[in-house]
């Protein structure tokens, strides 16, 4: 826990140093998000070669799901023996092969600012279930407006070093989200984008 007994005046410090000395190009992390977004736009579907955005408007889940699985396709394609994607239970999102501190936890969201997780993200993991400390690549992009017709962009790029710590879980027994708290929000992801 890299922010442990440090005050929140230097949490932003903190982070530009944890971001600086994470392996990937923050540069190339923008393109890969971009890449994958405009993948989505340009496959098609189906023998009638359906397009999502002209034929099918997916809800947020479905998009946020298809960049969550992209983007460590395209890392692992430009690096297949450094960043392959998740492979079991344990894994991150994106695996980093020389040095696993360092891979990184994608959260995609249509909110215009927040990112999101589940209740667990708020409880320490337990037994072979992945760390929910540690590198996240946070991505908020537009919904499907149908009536405009208009094609969604990302909105924000956001790097950075969440603990599990930082997560607040739904109060509710039933509640099944976990919010970021506003100062982590604000002071442990860099805007990439």
């Amino acid at each position: 826990m890299p922010y442990a007994g440090l005050p929140k005046d230097r949490w932003a410090a903190k982070t530009k140093k944890l971001v600086a000395a994470h392996p990937l190009n923050m540069k190339e992390v923008v393109e890969v998000v971009s890449l994958a977004w405009e993948a989505i736009f340009e496959s098609k579907i189906g023998p009638h070669r359906f397009k999502i955005g002209t034929h099918l408007f997916p809800k947020p889940q479905i998009m946020g799901f298809l960049l969550h699985e992209l983007i460590p396709l395209e890392f692992a394609a430009r690096y297949p023996n450094k960043w392959p994607g998740e492979e079991q239970a344990g894994d991150k999102d994106l695996v980093y092969i020389p040095d696993p501190r360092f891979s990184v936890e994608i959260k995609t969201s249509s909110h215009r600012s927040q990112i999101f997780g589940n209740r667990s993200y708020a409880q320490q993991p337990t037994g072979a279930k992945k760390s929910k400390s540690g590198y996240y690549l946070a991505i908020n992009f537009e919904s499907f407006d149908k009536r405009k017709r208009a094609r969604p962009k990302i909105i924000r790029v956001r790097f950075g070093w969440l603990d599990h710590t930082d997560w607040i879980g739904q109060a509710t027994a039933t509640g099944q989200q976990a919010h970021l708290a506003p100062d982590c929000e604000g002071c442990k992801l860099i805007t990439l984008l």
